[in-house]
């Protein structure tokens, strides 16, 4: 039975528009109505056609009230959660300060612990809250270049595990291996369980690892590459990436702010623009870049293949190949869509993104994605000439100002506000959820 009084909570847009006291409140209780509704139906697997039209109709009037609410107030919201823009709070620490000052804005930490632990097909979709939230923040001039700044800051880990790298010159972060050698940070993808398929953890330990090597005044050059793999069809021989775990996917252990969101504005945002320090003078740039290569083996599917587009020097084997099958997967390819096209041309970049095409790094075509390609044999000497020729003196000058004329921060910016709402609703959408759970009911990860 759908309980009538809560099936259609009242939204009160027009309470929002008001002082912001009043509308937080109004938030809080129409938040408060629908989780009612949604308490008193089964779960998302057992819900008839009408409990399920219930329930997405109470999560629209609640969703449009927090669009309304943000739109009006939202350059006061994170004011008040980042005293004035003097706090830096990454993604997660931004969601749980609002959770907590705002109630019913976005999921707490409590509500999103018990979603995690289902699969995905048998969660409420509350991250498409937090996909609201972000890309409000994100879309504002004052708010969104702020949260930018505090996703290039050091990770904590990054930080604390600083004296031990430069002491030593090497560490093992589980999923990634980092060791500096000649001046060159060389960092090693390892996951040799699943080929590289990135999960939250990965996303942890790639902004550790690209932390450090941008933090260590004895790197000068940064390098990446696939390690050697275990998998049947692949063992003994480097992989450089199979892109998004799926079957983590399937199980909901892929987050919206840990992976999605964290991975394009941390780690590879860092990539391309560095670290921001505060140090030295003010009239300094406050960030601290190097220049990094990019060694593709095997193949580079999905995310790994976004990862190239930041890349300033790219190498290949030549039997590997690039590809970026995540609309057929039925999700959003990170910043592809806004990259790719730059890189490669709108003609090309719909064929891979659209069509799911494969790019063969000896194909014509591939040099737009590729610097150099060499058969696998010759790689390791071909890295080290690339590496050797990003020292120079004036790289890092002539590097930045090529990254702001193909890509302003603005534009970066605008582009992940719209993503993290669309990427939010694709999590969700009835088509991912029956693809991965298909892919997962077959076999292990393997996408190729």
């Amino acid at each position: 039975m759908i309980p009538t009084e809560a099936a259609a909570p009242a939204t009160g847009v027009p309470a929002v528009h008001r002082d912001l006291a009043q509308a937080r409140a109004t938030v809080a209780r129409v938040a408060a109505q629908t989780a009612g509704l949604l308490a008193g139906l089964p779960g998302p697997p057992q819900r008839t056609a009408e409990q399920h039209a219930a329930a997405a109709a109470a999560n629209d009037a609640a969703r449009t009230l927090r669009c309304a609410f943000l739109d009006t107030h939202g350059d006061a919201v994170y004011d008040e959660l980042t005293d004035g823009r003097s706090r830096s709070l990454r993604l997660p620490e931004l969601a749980e300060a609002a959770a907590t000052a705002f109630p019913g804005l976005v999921p707490t930490t409590a509500a999103l612990e018990e979603e995690r632990s289902r699969p995905q097909a048998a969660k409420e979709g509350h991250e498409i809250d937090q996909g609201i939230f972000f890309s409000r923040v994100l879309s504002s001039p004052l708010a969104g270049p702020h949260l930018l700044d505090a996703m290039l800051r050091p990770t904590p880990r990054a930080l604390g595990l600083l004296p031990e790298f430069t002491r030593t010159g090497r560490l093992d972060l589980g999923s990634v291996r980092l060791e500096r050698s000649d001046g060159v940070a060389r960092l090693t993808m390892c996951r040799d369980d699943c080929l590289n398929a990135e999960d939250n953890r990965q996303i942890e330990d790639m902004e550790t690892a690209v932390d450090l090597a941008l933090l260590d005044p004895a790197v000068e050059v940064g390098l990446l590459r696939g390690g050697e793999m275990n998998h049947p069809r692949y063992r003994g021989r480097r992989v450089f990436s199979a892109g998004i775990n799926l079957k983590s996917l399937h199980g909901g252990g892929i987050s919206l702010v840990d992976f999605l969101l964290r991975r394009e504005l941390g780690y590879i945002h860092k990539l391309q623009r560095g670290i921001v320090l505060d140090e030295g003078a003010a009239w300094r740039s406050r960030t601290r870049e190097k220049p990094w290569v990019a060694v593709v083996d095997s193949f580079a599917i999905g995310g790994g293949a976004q990862l190239l587009l930041v890349f300033d020097r790219v190498l290949a084997a030549s039997d590997a190949y690039f590809s970026l099958p995540a609309a057929k997967e039925g999700i959003i390819p990170g910043a592809s869509n806004f990259r790719l096209t730059r890189a490669a041309g709108s003609r090309l970049s719909r064929q891979v993104i659209l069509d799911g095409r494969r790019v063969w790094a000896t194909e014509p075509e591939a040099r737009l994605l590729v610097d150099e390609v060499h058969e696998p044999e010759r790689l390791d000497e071909a890295a080290e000439r690339s590496v050797d020729r990003l020292r120079g003196p004036a790289v890092l000058a002539n590097r930045r100002m090529l990254n702001l004329a193909e890509e302003s921060p603005d534009e970066f910016r605008r582009y992940m506000a719209e993503f993290a709402l669309q990427q939010a609703l694709r999590l969700y959408s009835e088509d991912v959820i029956n693809k991965v759970g298909r892919f997962s009911a077959g076999k292990q990860v393997q996408q190729q």
